[in-house]
């Protein structure tokens, strides 16, 4: 991380890692064998050394620890990770997947509630774009991957949410999305819609936390 591989592919050698590590030579191309075999970093080998890269799933598996850190020296206190984002109609996948009884039992036993069947779509912009790919990369309630009617399911990770200061829910970010960073999706176990009497266009504030650790 410290050399820049989280944001970009960096050329290093074993001798030069081991020196940064304080370990053989031999020890650091373990540790580069390891993080590869478990998907957390990406590794082509030229004759000028190692080009290495950290992945997406690396770099959560940092603040994991990062936040994990944090949260102990500041003896627990949860970061609020707070999102402002304009209403809009998906294209009705929300309801298909919230529906599938794979994601609905895992919601209820892990979120504690049974979810309305759709999703409430927010449309983010500016800071608050790269305010969710802060959040994605923080500890998760996980909702495992399936198999339903020879169909494959990806996992999603779930952050427990208040939506307008008034309705528990959970932001959701799935594995597998048509949507990209500018979506924010909103579960809970009432029609959020309804509720807040809700229009394409309307503005809604939802404040989300990392639990303080992944779960699965």
């Amino acid at each position: 991380m410290n050399l820049g591989a989280g944001s970009r592919e960096i050329r290093v050698s074993t001798t030069e890692l081991s020196t940064v590590l304080g370990c053989s030579q031999q020890s650091a191309s373990r540790h580069l064998r390891l993080l590869e075999e478990l998907g957390l970093i990406e590794r082509r080998t030229g004759v000028d050394g190692s080009h290495v890269r950290i992945t997406e799933g690396g770099l959560r598996a940092l603040w994991e620890v990062y936040y994990g850190l944090r949260r102990h020296l500041e003896e627990g206190e949860l970061e609020a990770y707070v999102f402002e984002g304009i209403v809009f109609t998906g294209l009705g996948e929300g309801a298909y997947y919230i529906t599938r009884e794979g994601y609905r039992r895992q919601i209820r036993e892990k979120l504690g509630f049974d979810p309305y069947p759709g999703t409430l779509n927010l449309r983010l912009d500016g800071s608050y774009v790269e305010l969710k790919r802060r959040l994605a990369r923080m500890p998760a309630i996980i909702l495992e991957g399936f198999r339903d009617e020879g169909r494959s399911f990806g996992a999603v990770r779930c952050y427990p949410a208040v939506i307008n200061d008034d309705v528990e829910g959970a932001v959701v970010i799935a594995d597998r999305t048509i949507y990209d960073d500018s979506v924010l999706e909103v579960i809970s176990p009432i029609y959020l819609r309804k509720h807040f009497d809700l229009r394409d266009g309307d503005l809604v504030r939802v404040s989300a936390s990392s639990p303080q650790r992944s779960s699965s």
